[in-house]
């Protein structure tokens, strides 16, 4: 059985990331969850370059990508990623606080797989959360779902 891939969470801000960590691990995704601060980051993560030059091969399950973040920000990201073969069918999610800078980025065509405004609401969060993970994670059928 091939191990259960990793979800990478490009996420500045620590209170969304544990938000969005935890709503994963509540829908019982079993993909273990890698989270990085910004694109930078996430580029040495999927190019296994920096601090992750040693990780084990192999893309994640998906990309979870703020827009705002610093050094380089999700859009930058996610355009770098497109052009290249390698990415250019990772499923990528991009989650922004503001419905403004993901209608730009689905203005811009660059390619996500889909674009979501994180709600303020913490149920519809968690909700909107599960639902992306059980469209590209695995569920854990061991878990009391």
């Amino acid at each position: 059985m091939d191990p259960v891939r990793a979800i990478l969470l490009a996420e500045d801000t620590d209170a969304d990331a544990e938000m969005t960590i935890g709503a994963l691990q509540e829908a019982h995704i079993a993909n273990p969850v890698i989270h990085v601060r910004d694109g930078v980051e996430a580029l040495d993560y999927l190019h296994r370059s920096g601090r992750f030059d040693h990780r084990a091969a192999g893309d994640p399950a998906l990309v979870l990508l703020d827009i705002n973040m610093p050094r380089m920000d999700g859009l930058e990201v996610l355009q770098s990623l497109r052009a290249e073969d390698g990415f250019r069918n990772l499923p990528i999610v991009i989650l922004s606080s503001s419905q403004e800078e993901v209608e730009l980025a689905r203005h811009r065509g660059l390619g996500a797989n889909a674009y979501v405004v994180k709600p303020h609401d913490l149920d519809r969060y968690f909700d909107t959360v599960a639902t992306i993970g059980k469209l590209w994670g695995t569920l854990d059928r061991t878990s009391d779902n």
